[in-house]
């Protein structure tokens, strides 16, 4: 059971941290559009990518997600929701599939090479307040887009418009552009264990 003293010191201990972060949050001034990139070899990184979707939805902003390698005929939980909101979230599926699945590298380039012009156009719209590019790292790794055709896109962008960059394998260009780098790691996952991927987890 606590002491007293235990409680006194305890309080003691979160008052001088909460001065403490609350003089690091006041230093924090600027305000800025965000390059965010997702990456690593666990799961969660498109579902990450729409949290931040849904929570810009919810203060009424306009988004716009593009989607790299996978194919429209996908059907997923979070692109059924996005039919729910026609005036705020603009949703493009534009791949072909697994690269392993296509086997066809000049249609993986074109058709990346479309969702670009795409993903374009919102990047250049200051009335989108968030892009998600999903899976743009994986069609930078097989070099199916040039980095620097992504870096000009990026920084030429309206100055507070925030962009989510999904797929594993992020290249060190784009990690060095980037604001804010987040990597999934995996640690365990069930489809090790012989489960399939499930309606409202994977899709």
């Amino acid at each position: 059971m606590m002491t007293q003293n235990d409680a006194d010191v305890h309080k003691k201990k979160m008052q001088k941290r909460k001065e403490l972060q609350t003089e690091l949050v006041a230093s924090k001034t600027e305000t800025k559009g965000l390059v965010m990139v997702h990456t690593g070899s666990g799961k969660g990184k498109s579902t990450a990518a729409f949290g931040l979707v849904f929570r810009n939805l919810g203060y009424g902003r306009k988004c716009a997600v593009v989607q790299f390698i996978k194919a429209p005929e996908w059907q997923t939980g979070e692109r059924k929701m996005a039919d729910l909101f026609p005036e705020l979230l603009e949703w493009h599926t534009l791949g072909e599939g697994f690269t392993w699945d296509t086997q066809d590298k000049q249609k993986d380039i074109d058709s990346c090479a479309k969702a670009w012009d795409v993903a374009l156009q919102y990047l250049q719209d200051e009335d989108v307040a968030l892009v998600v590019l999903d899976e743009l790292n994986i069609a930078l790794r097989y070099d199916y887009i040039a980095m620097e055709t992504v870096l000009d896109g990026l920084r030429n962008r309206p100055s507070m418009q925030h962009v989510v960059i999904t797929g594993r394998n992020a290249k060190q260009e784009l990690i060095d552009a980037a604001d804010l780098v987040t990597e999934m790691k995996l640690i365990k996952h069930h489809f090790e264990a012989g489960v399939k991927a499930q309606k409202g987890v994977e899709f």
